[in-house]
């Protein structure tokens, strides 16, 4: 395929989209099935456009003054390619299959359209609905807050202290050119590829060896604030996949007991494997099993229970571009049920001195700092640990300048810290 019919091809994709609310992912999977004929790199092409146009949707629908998936695409290739509209018309030209040239409207908008006079959500490229959220959050900066979680995000791995460290997986993706991260001192940051995707790093040795996981610099750095220890009895209670459960493992250099469980036995599935390449032995896994009760054993007996809560993944835009505009105000009122009800059922299980961390993947006040005002009214025996007392007891002391406003966790973001979007609070249960 000619670029000219990948652009084509991620009109196709974004109408589909529109006509039948889903998954971009799910959208791009579909249209590969129904045209065998585009090879991998044609369809990672394709998907490449169609995220570029996502990520950036609202600035680019003022600009082109038109919110259609041709306009979309066009302002994709023109604002953040820099592709001019000649080169359009040339490269369409020279293909059978291929969106018509630009008209002049569009090439003058392609060619002198600015964002003068555009509101905040515009800027940010965020839905109009999240502005007085953001507002509340970042106040002014939320524009560019917005905009930095519009940028494409880095592959991040984390070095498994239990097979190796981060000198010798570095020296093991020397030819990827993996470079340190800057705040976690397990990270390495791979370069992505010409078309923003990531190498197969999952191909890699160091990663089918164990030395290396796939984990944001932000993940990494809300698993090192819990301080899991060798010796101690950790719960992540919400442990999906179980990427922060690898790493707590780590921490704890298999020696004590970390317990992995989950609401839903899906998501727990792949962990099994990633544990077992990982290299961890201290690990028990605890399914659903209907209604029984399968962490009444472990009342009042952990360290540290770790609550990465279920959230509507504000932070993880960078990577899920389409998740903003499918997110719908409903899905923030029903994610504040379930984060307090996975918050009451945690902290029984804190002992007395015991630690709760509760982290979200979002910057939203509602899902954070108001569910830590709930929690605490409720149960006043858990104080927060000051985010520079819990980011020295880490090791990672520059860590505390992401003090939320109030001054009781840590949030990260694109723009404050280079990472995905993460709210980290420490808690720690009166003696």
């Amino acid at each position: 395929m000619q670029p000219a019919a990948h652009a084509l091809a991620a009109i196709e994709i974004l109408a589909e989209m529109e006509a039948r609310p889903r998954p971009a992912a799910n959208a791009i999977k579909d249209w590969g099935l129904s045209h065998r004929f585009a090879g991998s790199r044609d369809r990672a092409a394709i998907a490449s456009i169609v995220y570029d146009a996502l990520r950036q949707r609202a600035s680019i629908a003022w600009r082109m003054g038109a919110d259609t998936p041709r306009a979309l695409v066009l302002g994709a290739l023109g604002f953040v390619r820099g592709m001019a509209p000649d080169a359009m018309t040339a490269s369409f030209a020279a293909s059978p299959h291929a969106p018509d040239a630009p008209t002049e409207g569009e090439a003058k908008r392609l060619l002198s359209a600015t964002l003068d006079g555009a509101p905040a959500w515009v800027l940010g490229d965020y839905p109009e609905w999240l502005d007085r959220h953001f507002a509340r959050v970042f106040g002014d900066d939320r524009a560019a807050e917005g905009a930095a979680q519009s940028e494409r995000a880095p592959l991040d791995l984390r070095a498994n202290a239990l097979k190796g460290n981060r000198d010798k997986a570095l020296r093991g993706l020397e030819h990827l050119k993996a470079a340190e991260t800057p705040l976690s001192p397990l990270g390495l940051r791979v370069p992505l590829l010409s078309d923003g995707r990531g190498p197969p790093v999952q191909s890699e040795p160091a990663f089918l060896k164990g030395l290396v996981e796939v984990q944001d610099e932000g993940s990494q750095i809300a698993a090192m604030l819990a301080t899991a220890a060798p010796g101690e009895q950790v719960v992540d209670y919400c442990a999906g996949a179980g990427g922060k459960t690898l790493a707590l493992a780590a921490s704890m250099a298999n020696k004590g007991q970390i317990y992995a469980h989950d609401s839903d036995i899906r998501r727990l599935a792949p962990l099994h494997d990633r544990a077992t390449r990982a290299g961890v032995r201290n690990l028990q896994m605890r399914a659903p099993r209907g209604d029984a009760d399968v962490m009444a054993d472990m009342e009042a007996k952990a360290d540290l229970v770790l609550v990465d809560a279920p959230c509507t993944g504000t932070g993880t835009w960078r990577r899920n571009p389409d998740a903003k505009w499918r997110m719908r105000e409903s899905a923030l009122e029903q994610r504040q049920s379930e984060q307090d009800a996975v918050l009451a059922g945690a902290a029984r299980l804190v002992k007395s001195g015991g630690r709760l961390v509760y982290i979200t993947c979002s910057a939203l006040a509602e899902e954070n700092e108001d569910r830590l005002e709930a929690f605490r009214a409720a149960q006043p025996e858990f104080e927060p640990v000051s985010p520079a007392q819990a980011a020295i007891a880490a090791g990672l002391p520059t860590v505390a300048q992401f003090a939320n406003t109030a001054g009781d966790a840590i949030l990260l973001s694109p723009r404050r810290s280079g990472t995905d979007g993460f709210f980290i609070s420490v808690m720690k249960r009166k003696a």
